[in-house]
């Protein structure tokens, strides 16, 4: 006798991760945007710093090619 209208036993035990999709709680979410905002600030300041004062980029032991790099870097919605 086949039960083709009874729930599978992973979908009923399991029900946050329907087909691999997880649920992320609001804190999360907000250290995720909170962290992203850290990261475009620092950027922001290298920026600064760079055409302000570029002799302190040495003094924060980075080289200039890494500054670059790390100044070229776009928002992860803009990538």
């Amino acid at each position: 006798m086949n039960d083709i209208l009874a729930p599978c036993a992973p979908l009923a035990t399991c029900p946050a991760e329907i087909k691999g999709r997880r649920r992320y709680s609001l804190s999360a979410l907000r250290s995720f945007f909170a962290e992203r905002r850290k990261q475009a600030y620092f950027r922001f300041e290298l920026k600064r710093m760079v055409t302000d004062n570029p002799h302190l980029i040495d003094d924060i032991g980075l080289t200039k090619k890494e500054v670059e790099a790390e100044i070229a870097k776009l928002p992860f919605w803009q990538r």
